[in-house]
């Protein structure tokens, strides 16, 4: 086909799309071109797809949630919880499809020197209970998160912030402590939602203090939760389902058995396993998308005996990654090096040593460390797919270096609160971070509640922070790059998280669901805004 005729198809499809003509005529305009009829048909079912229509209810599971979650954005600690807070609220900024920074609540931002930032709102947006956006609101919901007394998992993200005013009737100002390029970023954070505020205050448990695309109508943590379409919603071409309801389906089997039986629409979380039988069935489609989501295994250096370097080095060196990319991804990863950051993002260090299995290595830290005796590593299958089967391997394997652990299989509800950041050693699951400086100011710098290897007091960690507060205000690439490598450095030798594998995220739904040809792969299930950016077709 000439150029001029693929142009005439291309433009005749996009009427289609915006229902400026129907099937029949875009046929006819298909055939004329010398398309054949079956190949006409085809391209109006393809270009019929990609319209975003309303209605239904969209049914989605996800293999993550606890009975202990709340509404508060503040708390909220896994998938359940992160697509609540996208479904009811909105942020001043977003992470798009494509993995590009755009504005959401704010209408733009601007800098001049990347310590003093300004935030234009976006005008007339409501938030569920009826009140107007203002420019009190921001400043309440990131204050919710800030102060000596916070609990929030945000609090050493927003630790940076110096002061935080209003300057008019619809403009922010925040400004830092020192300059932070990668700034607009962290605001898309999403315990950082935006909230509806009396008195200079939020209340974190309201279900209607949200501007998003969805009115909570249920809420049962750790269980379900369902809403209705938000019709005062601000974005255009957004949030096309009538209803929508979360479920937690924590057991793989279950939550399998759900999608493939048509009692939800969408299933993310897929065991690898599970890939080539879902695969099979007529009715479902597989979605496979790679980011920066990695399975990690920290050890708390605040429990004995993690506190030691050389124990620590030793378990690092006691591990078959690629065994557990084998074995548990089925070959959907690549295995880690204990820093959480891959090739795929900026100022990754590619002359960091390799951590593999050596279990001479193993065995002369082990010797080194002077411990004795079984190690436990807790594990359930809430921190990833196969956690606990991984945690086997790992005892496997570190048998040969004369290193025994007793692997401690965890009940699933209430592994976030009751296990993880809290027991010595365990599984875990993080979805990664679009730049270095959010990954560590979510889970690796001093402040951070969810630093979950209390990494905090060792020569090396205080020479790590100071380098994080560096790398942010350094406009000098070539330095930023130098803070940057030596951080991971420091971070793989001396720190207590064992990165073991960067997983791709798999997900598992109906064929009668449709979206963009771009998925985001920032957070699992299209960013954990497939109730927002997905439709039936």
């Amino acid at each position: 086909m000439d150029r001029r005729k693929e142009t005439y198809l291309v433009r005749q499809a996009l009427r289609l799309q915006r229902g400026e003509i129907n099937r029949r005529r875009f046929i006819m305009s298909a055939l004329a071109t010398g398309v054949t009829l079956p190949t006409a048909m085809s391209l109006a079912g393809r270009a019929e797809a990609q319209t975003p229509k309303s209605g239904g209810t969209f049914r989605q599971a996800v293999g993550h949630g606890s009975t202990t979650d709340s509404l508060d954005p503040a708390t909220a600690e896994n998938d359940f919880s992160t697509t609540v807070i996208y479904g009811r609220g909105n942020h001043l900024t977003e992470v798009s499809k494509t993995g590009e920074l755009v504005p959401e609540l704010a209408e733009n931002y601007e800098t001049d020197d990347a310590k003093t930032w300004v935030f234009n709102l976006r005008p007339g947006v409501e938030f569920h209970n009826g009140k107007t956006l203002t420019p009190e609101d921001v400043i309440a919901s990131i204050n919710h998160h800030r102060g000596e007394e916070s609990k929030s998992a945000a609090k050493g993200l927003v630790a940076q912030v110096a002061d935080i005013r209003k300057d008019g009737d619809n403009q922010v100002v925040i400004e830092l402590e020192a300059p932070n390029a990668d700034f607009p970023f962290i605001l898309s954070d999403y315990h950082l939602m935006i909230m509806a505020s009396a008195d200079g205050a939020v209340d974190g448990q309201a279900a209607d203090n949200g501007t998003g695309g969805y009115i909570v109508q249920n809420y049962e943590p750790g269980v379900r939760a369902t809403f209705e379409r938000n019709p005062n919603y601000f974005k255009d071409g957004a949030a096309h389902f009538d209803s929508f309801e979360l479920l937690s389906i924590l057991d793989v089997t279950a939550r399998q058995n759900a999608v493939m039986n048509g009692d939800v629409d969408y299933s993310g979380d897929i065991d690898p396993k599970t890939v080539a039988l879902l695969g099979r069935v007529p009715t479902l489609d597989i979605l496979t998308t790679t980011g920066t989501q990695h399975y990690t295994f920290p050890m708390r250096l605040n429990v004995e005996p993690f506190g030691n370097y050389d124990l620590r080095m030793a378990l690092k060196y006691a591990i078959k990654r690629q065994e557990l990319v084998d074995k548990i991804l089925l070959g959907y990863g690549e295995a880690g090096n204990d820093v959480p950051v891959n090739a795929s993002m900026p100022f990754f260090n590619t002359e960091l040593p390799v951590h593999e299995f050596d279990p001479e290595k193993a065995a002369e830290h082990y010797a080194k460390s002077g411990h004795s005796g079984p190690i436990q590593l807790s594990a359930a299958d809430a921190a990833f797919a196969g956690a606990v089967d991984a945690a086997q391997l790992i005892a496997a394997s570190a048998a040969e270096a004369g290193i025994q652990i007793e692997v401690v299989r965890e009940p699933s509800d209430g592994y976030w609160s009751n296990v993880w950041n809290k027991k010595g050693w365990c599984a875990c699951y993080w979805s990664g971070r679009p730049t270095q400086d959010w990954m560590y100011s979510s889970a690796y710098t001093a402040e951070t509640e969810w630093n979950d290897t209390a990494w905090r007091d060792t020569e090396a960690a205080q020479k790590f922070n100071d380098l994080v507060v560096q790398a942010r205000s350094e406009t000098d690439e070539a330095e930023r790059k130098n803070q940057y490598w030596e951080a991971q450095r420091l971070l793989q030798d001396d720190g207590g998280a064992i990165v073991s594998m960067f997983a791709s995220y798999i997900a598992a739904h109906s064929k009668a669901l449709a979206h963009d040809e771009a998925v985001a792969a920032n957070w699992a299930n299209d960013g954990n805004k497939a109730h927002e950016r997905w439709w039936f077709s």
